[in-house]
């Protein structure tokens, strides 16, 4: 008599890309670019108008990157407090103003000749 026996291997698949997930790059996307445009301005002459953004900056890049880590940690501990389908507001709250900002950024060193 032949015994038979069924072998199941289990191949773990990466999750898809969520909408979520490409809001939380956009953030990435939105603090570097704000991050980096700010630091060219201040390099320029440009000074900072966010007065909380000035205190920080008062400590130098690191003081400006805990103050974005901040808001970044504010946004992802009161992201379990929402429904599953309404979580991706929270990225789209951190990355719009920062996105917004490096605009704004970008806006002002090519009024004084550094983007050309």
């Amino acid at each position: 008599m032949i015994q038979t026996r069924t072998v199941t291997l289990e191949i773990p698949v990466p999750e898809p890309a969520t909408l979520e997930r490409a809001l939380w790059g956009l953030v990435a996307v939105g603090l570097a670019a704000d991050v980096l445009t700010t630091q060219v301005g201040l390099e320029a002459g440009l000074v900072e108008s966010n007065p909380t953004a000035r205190a920080a900056l008062a400590h130098g890049t690191l003081g400006f990157l805990a103050m974005k880590a901040g808001a970044v940690g504010v946004g992802l501990l009161c992201r379990p407090f929402l429904k599953r389908e309404h979580r991706g507001i929270v990225p789209v709250c951190l990355a719009l103003p920062w996105l917004a900002a490096a605009a704004v950024n970008c806006y002002m060193l090519a009024q004084v000749g550094v983007l050309a």
